[in-house]
């Protein structure tokens, strides 16, 4: 499948190395803004075209899919021009920079007919699927715990006075989007849509928010979502039922689970997972274009959506606003 890049950053070359290894990746075009950037870019890779024009490049006959890894205010526009022209979209996470933007962008997709994924790599790596299959194990689930905590190093440059693009409003950035989405879309795709939202946090003076802790209502449980880039947390994430404690050493890339009994014996249940990370969704994204579907399963429109709601009713509660808002 011939892929057309939209950003050039670091995830987008883990990307391109992940995809590269299903073997049935081919980069062929990049968007960026600046020629030279996009050249210094594409020489890295064999006889790819470069693009500072958007429009030129989707409507190229040698790009079927586009993979976005640009800021997320950019996502809903360049989505939907790759969408209108006919190109498969795998959109990074979130997905959009609100409830507005994600409705926009799925509408599109149904409307031209193709394929619109957010790239939330976990919930489509094989220990995940994992965690799916064994919750019966638990009895009845009474708490989803999650943390992501990351100290980023651009909250140095912060606190210096430099507001780079990730502690800044005009690129829907922050600690929730860029981390707690990460806790949130797994919760989703286990339990569905929360009953209730309570959210606190830290908003810095840039507007964005540098950390907060989330409680959600289910009929029979509830859920704690924490996360942050301005301290560091090694918490695993759990589950838990009254028979035992699904433990997972990393809700945002799960590589070690294990249910712990209330009888004091534990279950290993980890798969191996010899691929990158990213290979999965990438290996999810093609053959589901291969397959003729317009909708994956686990990274859902509906999944997608309801966790837009909640990261926008958690924004509202802490008082992070975005120039996308105001549409």
């Amino acid at each position: 499948m011939r892929f057309g890049i939209i950003g050039t950053n670091w995830i987008t070359e883990r990307f391109i190395q992940a995809a590269e290894e299903t073997e049935q990746f081919t980069l062929t075009a990049i968007y960026t803004r600046t020629k030279e950037k996009g050249q210094d870019f594409a020489a890295k890779y064999h006889d790819v075209d470069v693009y500072t024009n958007l429009e030129e490049m989707v409507s190229s006959d040698k790009v079927d899919a586009v993979y976005i890894a640009s800021p997320n205010s950019f996502h809903m526009e360049q989505a939907i021009i790759c969408m209108s022209h006919g190109k498969h979209v795998l959109c990074e996470k979130p997905i959009g920079s609100n409830v507005f933007e994600t409705k926009k962008m799925i509408e599109a997709a149904k409307a031209n007919n193709v394929l619109l994924m957010e790239a939330m790599k976990s919930t489509l790596m094989p220990n995940f699927r994992v965690i799916k299959n064994n919750l019966y194990k638990l009895g009845r689930i009474r708490r989803y715990f999650a943390s992501y905590c990351q100290y980023s190093s651009r909250y140095d440059a912060f606190l210096e006075g430099t507001v780079l693009n990730a502690f800044n409003p005009t690129f829907s950035n922050g600690a929730l989007m860029d981390l707690g989405t990460y806790c949130l879309y797994p919760m989703v795709t286990l339990f569905g849509r929360p009953e209730s939202i309570q959210a606190t946090g830290i908003k810095l003076s840039s507007g964005v928010d540098g950390e907060g802790s989330i409680i959600m209502r289910y009929e029979d449980m509830d859920a704690i979502v924490m996360y942050s880039k301005i301290s560091d947390s090694y918490l695993p994430a759990e589950i838990q039922g009254e028979n035992g404690t699904l433990v997972i050493d990393k809700i945002n890339q799960p590589y070690d689970v294990k249910i712990y009994y209330r009888d004091g014996t534990i279950e290993d249940l980890r798969q191996p997972q010899m691929q990158e990370s990213m290979f999965y969704e990438a290996r999810e994204f093609i053959e589901l274009v291969q397959s003729g579907q317009k909708e994956c399963s686990v990274n859902s429109h509906a999944n997608s959506l309801v966790v837009a709601e909640i990261m926008e009713e958690a924004r509202r509660q802490i008082g992070v606003e975005y120039p996308a808002d105001l549409r």
